[in-house]
């Protein structure tokens, strides 16, 4: 097996393994700890947490400890909310999921800047397209991660009341550490600076990024993962899938959720080699719009069982895109600022997930659902004009003795 390929199944493992103890109880908060609202304050605060930390704290762990270590330490936030869980309260929920927010940005920071670094090492290796090797290698990884789904919801529908167990999360932990192999991005010493950026400018390079105008129209893109995911797991779960059917059947919609979402993760990394990802992003956008009209009309009811599942399906079968475009887009287009890019990435995601679940308590679901629909029709706009001025700009003829712009149109047209 090839190296980089063991790699990528090593990262994707340990995320089943840490997401297989985790996934199972973040979409039981709201409903599990509806007393006084518990629930939805240890989500919230969770997402609070994430959005303190994004701004900060990926880069720099990135710089100082690598994608391995990052990966290692923000695990065990992990493992330490699936102890909390064992004796829910007050005191032990809210405390545990302000660190998992903490360690949640720099793990998916350091997640999403491992696959494209050992994607488009690949890549160089193999004389493949830099895009098309990180799209795959992001089609594997979630396939193999919205598995974890799959494997926690079903533990807590057969098991209701019990807890995914912690040993997993440990498991994750030990396989990471162990067999995962330390990577570094290469390229970053052709241009000359050889001396490691100041503590501040690390600290600060997210907010450094926003400079590019590019990234200020596609944060709108995480923004709506946040909305989405959050209206999936706070409102569909408990709006439609517990009122009308039980809470006990809210682990087997969501774990047809992470089945469709898994298999169209690893077909979504195939298919963009050929319909490109624009193509992609409009089926995830017509299905999202599809749904959400649909919710707005339909009157749930026990004996419409099978239509829960649909839902919740094709839900997957949109966020599937998200979740590898998204991740894929933000590394090829930024390459040479990943780490900071994908801390804007999560830091606008937890913000999606905050407000959601901010007003998840006062607001009633068809206004949350009109919410979704303004902020999607908002992000493909966003994301229609970016892909316009990269299309532009590639087709624009290079004048001589540009280096610099020379340099930066190679990134994006590699794309």
């Amino acid at each position: 097996m090839e190296r980089s390929l063991r790699n990528v199944l090593v990262v994707s493992l340990g995320f089943l393994l840490l997401f297989t103890a985790y996934g199972g109880l973040q979409n039981l908060q709201s409903s599990l700890y509806s007393k006084e609202g518990l629930g939805v304050t240890a989500l919230s605060t969770l997402y609070g947490g994430m959005l303190l930390s994004s701004m900060f704290l990926p880069p720099l762990l990135i710089q100082k400890l690598g994608c391995k270590w990052t990966i290692v330490l923000s695990m065990c936030c992990y493992v330490a909310f699936s102890l909390g869980n064992f004796h829910a309260s007050w005191y032990t929920l809210v405390p545990t999921s302000i660190l998992l927010g903490l360690g949640a940005a720099p793990l998916w920071s350091a997640q999403g800047t491992y696959l494209t670094v050992t994607g488009n090492r690949h890549a160089e290796g193999t004389g493949q397209a830099g895009k098309d090797v990180v799209n795959q290698y992001f089609g594997i990884f979630f396939l193999i991660f919205q598995s974890s789904g799959v494997w926690g919801n079903l533990i807590s529908s057969l098991v209701f009341g019990q807890t995914p167990t912690q040993g997993s999360g440990v498991l994750a932990v030990l396989l990471t550490a162990v067999f995962l192999e330390p990577v570094k991005d290469a390229p970053q010493k052709s241009e000359g600076e050889k001396k490691a950026p100041p503590f501040w400018s690390t600290l600060l390079s997210t907010f450094k990024l926003f400079r590019d105008k590019r990234l200020r129209l596609l944060v709108l893109l995480p923004l709506y993962s946040g909305f989405e995911q959050a209206f999936l797991a706070g409102d569909y779960t408990r709006s439609y899938t517990t009122c009308a059917l039980g809470i006990q059947f809210v682990g087997y919609v969501m774990i047809c959720f992470a089945a469709v979402n898994a298999l169209c993760s690893v077909l979504y990394g195939k298919l963009s080699k050929f319909t490109g990802r624009t193509a992609l992003f409009a089926l995830g956008a017509v299905t999202h719009l599809s749904c959400i009209i649909a919710l707005l009309l339909w009157k749930p009811h026990p004996s419409q069982l099978p239509l829960f599942f649909v839902f919740s399906g094709l839900w997957g079968m949109a966020d599937a895109v998200w979740q590898t475009q998204n991740n894929a887009l933000f590394g090829v287009l930024f390459e040479k600022n990943k780490e900071a890019a994908f801390a804007t990435y999560r830091l606008w995601e937890a913000l999606g997930f905050v407000v959601a679940f901010g007003y998840s308590t006062f607001l009633c679901v068809s206004v949350k659902l009109y919410i979704l629909l303004a902020v999607l029709s908002l992000a493909m706009a966003a994301y229609g004009t970016v892909e316009y001025l990269e299309a532009r700009k590639a087709a624009r003829p290079l004048a001589p003795g540009q280096p610099r712009l020379r340099e930066e149109e190679e990134t994006q047209t590699k794309m």
